[in-house]
């Protein structure tokens, strides 16, 4: 990856993995999407940096922004809605092996990893869950 960002090519690599991913998930995910949207974006701003704690912008595969299906009750209401980022720079960064290297396969994987983790994030499960059923 380069120090200065993604290159056009990295971008479109990973966008066409990502509607490869996506194709795959089942239906129920698919309707999932259709009521939290997913974005995806080369790195995270520096209002989420800060307020994470993350110092370098290849740090975060992603966010879930939103309150999850087990915290929400009819308080809730009136709250923006939630959304899912997936952030280029991380899962390139997550996928790459020694060297720096980043595989097809790796890529693939890692963006996977990445999506499943956010809509757990949703449906209520923690980090620990979440590294239980290895999306961590």
């Amino acid at each position: 990856m380069d120090p200065q960002g993604l290159a056009d090519e990295e971008r479109r690599q990973f966008d066409v993995m990502l509607e490869r991913v996506l194709g795959a998930l089942p239906d129920h995910l698919h309707a999932l999407l259709e009521e939290v949207p997913l974005m995806v974006e080369d790195y995270p701003s520096d209002e989420v940096m800060d307020d994470l704690e993350i110092e370098y912008v290849d740090q975060l595969c992603g966010l879930h922004t939103g309150i999850p299906l087990t915290e929400r009750s009819v308080l809730h209401s009136g709250t923006l809605p939630d959304h899912m980022i997936v952030y280029r720079e991380g899962v390139y960064n997550a996928a790459a092996g020694r060297g720096g290297r980043v595989s097809a396969r790796s890529l693939e994987r890692q963006i996977r990893i990445t999506v499943l983790h956010e809509m757990g994030h949703h449906f209520g499960l923690n980090e620990d869950d979440l590294r239980r059923l290895g999306y961590g």
